[in-house]
């Protein structure tokens, strides 16, 4: 069965294959010329309008000897165009890339930017260094500024007193003490021990004193130097307060020796009222006369058991 002939001017004579047979290659068919670089492919690229249907074919005689041959593998297409080539073809060159990614505006790296993020980073870390040194000083001068003391104690505050500290301890040890039984009495004073509390040797105290004209006195003698000292008085009150005249060296104090019920101890009760007092007097260096009296005025319902001295006043 062979392929009916309708003419020239039909669109099957189009037929781009139609060289493959014979009855095509008598009606004049040849092989399409070009290529994208297979052999014996169809160049149809054409600008739009360029070819109607109904248009004569062109009519060159070619032998079968004259399709071309296919070249050997890998080699390019003597018919080959590269689409750069033709009409509205793909750009011949390529588009350079901007450079860095600052915002599609072609600039490299904001270097600037990170050279002062680096150093406000190092000048905080300076500043943070340096507030610590200071705070760390700052602390230690409080430290030893405050308590006029170091935070370590020095080697001779730790080995051993300084010599004016010896000598005050020495001074103040050495300061004499009296029992009750040792002391002077006047004017009705006695002894006793059947009230229980007194701190005295063997619980011995004064008592009989609630009287005017009754005394003790104190002949005290080893006194380092002339100075301020501290007298201390063991009382016991029973449950009300009491008070009494204090004579140093022959001169009343202007003010009575203050014998409270300190101790808070229930009316009547002498053996709960046990507590002392004190005051401030000068005394002079070798021996001094201290005398504690009920005088009137005075109000004397006090039992006595103990007398020392502190240097200094309080």
């Amino acid at each position: 069965m062979t392929s009916g002939n309708n003419g020239a001017t039909t669109p099957e004579d189009d037929d781009p294959f139609g060289y493959l047979y014979a009855d095509g290659q008598a009606n004049g068919a040849q092989p399409p010329s070009g290529g994208y670089g297979y052999p014996n492919a169809v160049n149809r690229v054409r600008a739009v309008g360029q070819r109607q249907y109904g248009q004569t074919a062109p009519t060159a005689q070619h032998s079968q000897s004259a399709v071309p041959q296919q070249g050997a593998y890998g080699q390019p297409n003597a018919h080959y165009a590269a689409p750069e080539t033709l009409p509205g073809g793909a750009p011949t060159t390529q588009q350079p890339m901007p450079a860095g990614g600052g915002g599609g505006r072609g600039r490299g790296p904001n270097t600037k930017g990170l050279l002062i993020g680096a150093i406000a980073v190092v000048a905080a870390v300076v500043i943070g260094i340096t507030v610590a040194i200071v705070n760390g000083n700052t602390e230690d001068d409080t430290a030893g500024g405050d308590n006029g003391a170091s935070a370590k104690p020095t080697t001779s505050k730790s080995a051993q007193p300084s010599p004016s500290n010896s000598n005050s301890e020495a001074a103040e040890e050495d300061l004499p003490t009296i029992d009750a039984k040792a002391l002077l009495l006047g004017g009705g004073a006695a002894t006793a021990s059947d009230i229980k509390g007194a701190k005295a040797d063997g619980g011995v105290y004064v008592t009989g004193f609630n009287t005017v004209g009754a005394s003790v006195t104190w002949n005290v003698s080893g006194i380092p130097k002339d100075g301020k000292y501290t007298l201390y008085v063991g009382y016991g009150v029973p449950g009300k307060d009491a008070n009494a005249t204090l004579t140093v060296n022959g001169t009343p104090q202007t003010r009575p020796l203050n014998m409270e019920n300190f101790a808070k101890a229930a009316d009547g009760d002498y053996a709960k009222g046990w507590t002392s007092t004190w005051s401030n007097i000068q005394l002079n260096k070798g021996t001094n006369v201290i005398k504690v009296s009920c005088e009137q005025g005075n109000s004397c319902d006090a039992n006595l058991d103990q007398l020392w001295l502190l240097q200094g006043w309080k």
